[in-house]
């Protein structure tokens, strides 16, 4: 009976002191944008018979063969051609923290399986392949392989119906901008991703600067919570983007190659 009572208080202690850790927080999404050059005015429509239900189809008369661009930087992981079926040519960008968008359709491919896109970069073009009856964009936001509703520039879109949008999706070619927030202290630089690399430099808080690539490293609590994504300023050049404005959580250039 004391085995028993003993494996009981166990039972009841390891409950106790699981209840008072904290459940893992979903990873703050990108700020995504439409997958349209800048200013571009598009008509999109849900429904909820679409499969998936929170999808999305974009047109404007006469869009076939349109340029397609990335809603956030991000790595094209499928770049694939299923023929006359489902997507027909599409591909999907991994944005890191379990977020993907989906462009599907296509008539052609802009980006090679693997390679690192920015935000606004050119993917691909509208088209009607797959189960498709006219040219337009099919277009996902996926977090951990579930659809979600869509946000461009931090709204959700219209459900359930049509509506019609203007592209915000006005990119760099030079980088992604940021301004340094430390409130009020010297940001040092590290030659790479994480406090153990050496000191490569400092910047001033309230300075602007240009993020070449991002990379995931140290994981550091700042002014803008916790990450562990590290941006590239410069060759050698390394700052955590805990302490980085840039109007977003993730990833809002392209994931460093080395």
């Amino acid at each position: 009976m004391k085995n028993v009572k003993a494996s009981l208080c166990l039972v009841f202690l390891i409950g106790s002191i699981l209840s008072f850790i904290p459940a893992k927080s979903a990873s703050a999404a990108p700020l995504f944008q439409m997958p349209f050059p800048c200013n571009q005015t598009w008509t999109g429509q849900t429904r909820t018979n679409h499969s998936p239900a929170n999808s999305v189809d974009l047109n404007r008369t006469n869009d076939f063969g349109d340029t397609v661009v990335a809603s956030a930087a991000g790595t094209a992981v499928t770049v694939r051609n299923l023929g006359n079926t489902s997507y027909g040519k599409y591909v999907v960008i991994d944005h890191g923290g379990g977020w993907k968008t989906y462009y599907a359709h296509l008539s052609a491919f802009s980006v090679n399986q693997g390679e690192s896109v920015k935000k606004g970069e050119k993917i691909g073009e509208v088209g009607s392949t797959g189960n498709s009856t006219g040219s337009h964009l099919h277009y996902e936001q996926r977090y951990n392989g579930n659809d979600v509703q869509i946000k461009w520039n931090g709204s959700t879109i219209h459900y359930w119906g049509s509506k019609s949008y203007s592209s915000n999706n006005c990119s760099s070619k030079s980088g992604a901008p940021g301004t340094v927030n430390t409130n009020g202290a010297d940001l040092n630089v590290r030659s790479g991703p994480g406090t153990g690399y050496s000191v490569a430099g400092q910047v001033a808080d309230g300075e602007s600067v240009t993020i070449s690539c991002q990379t995931h490293g140290q994981t550091i609590t700042g002014t803008y919570g916790t990450t562990d994504i590290w941006d590239k300023i410069g060759p050698g050049q390394y700052v955590s983007d805990a302490y980085i404005y840039t109007g977003s959580d993730g990833l809002v250039a392209p994931l460093c190659s080395n």
